[in-house]
């Protein structure tokens, strides 16, 4: 059954500005539809002209971009709220692929759509370009963790960012959280072999900081954990979806 706008469980989650009656009335206009999908899905093709742009309602999942030998980098994980599709929308074709982790929940817009919405809504076109520059800064972040952070550095600042994101939305409890990835998916993103990450995981499980099994992390001292990720523990930003 497809959510209405007006229900959507973004809407309930503090990290997201809520929509006016009017915005989310014109949502709903645009809304294609929902699309509901398995872990291992591959949602968005790199390469493709996808016709389809979508937002996370519930779930997560990875980009990432592979390479003529085989080898894959992990550009970022997804989760609940982020907007997919834009590089499509915007270039006609996708520069990274997108797969689900966990069953996932999609909120589906045509990209034939997608010029009418920004001429007709230059606000909700504002918040595309907010969320673009939003990944370019994290980007920008990834980068300098791959070129300039130690392994551990590197491991601590990506457990302290899964666990902010979860924080905003409501997804820790306890200090504890769902986290679905694999310790693949982190080498991948980081650079790093996958023995190197499993190491430096040990590393911070010895120093009781943190210990990521069973697909769940627990992180038991944040701020210090932060501070060996040359990070700090940032109050969330209200982000807004589309």
């Amino acid at each position: 059954m497809t959510t209405q706008c007006r229900y959507c469980p973004l809407q309930r989650r503090s990290a997201f500005i809520s929509m006016s009656a009017e915005e989310l009335e014109y949502m709903q206009r645009f809304k294609a539809g929902e699309l509901s999908v398995e872990p291992g899905t591959v949602i968005l093709m790199e390469g493709s002209s996808a016709p389809q742009l979508f937002t996370v309602l519930s779930g997560m999942g990875i980009r990432e971009k592979s390479l003529s030998n085989g080898e894959r980098q992990v550009v970022n994980f997804i989760f609940p709220g982020d907007f997919l599709g834009l590089q499509a929308g915007i270039m006609g074709k996708m520069g990274h692929t997108v797969e689900a982790r966990t069953h996932m929940r999609l909120c589906v817009f045509n990209r034939s759509e997608f010029y009418s919405f920004f001429k007709n809504h230059p606000s909700r076109a504002y918040d595309l370009t907010w969320l673009a520059a939003v990944e370019e800064h994290f980007l920008g972040e990834t980068l300098a963790t791959v070129g300039q952070r130690t392994a551990l550095q590197a491991v601590a600042w990506a457990l302290i960012k899964f666990f902010q994101r979860g924080m905003s939305l409501g997804l820790v409890e306890q200090n504890q959280m769902d986290l679905p990835f694999t310790q693949r998916d982190l080498a991948d993103a980081l650079g790093l072999s996958l023995v190197h990450t499993n190491k430096t995981l040990g590393k911070l499980k010895n120093r009781q900081l943190a210990s990521w099994s069973d697909r769940k992390l627990q992180i038991n001292d944040p701020e210090a954990l932060a501070e060996i990720g040359l990070t700090e523990m940032e109050s969330p930003i209200k982000r807004p979806f589309i």
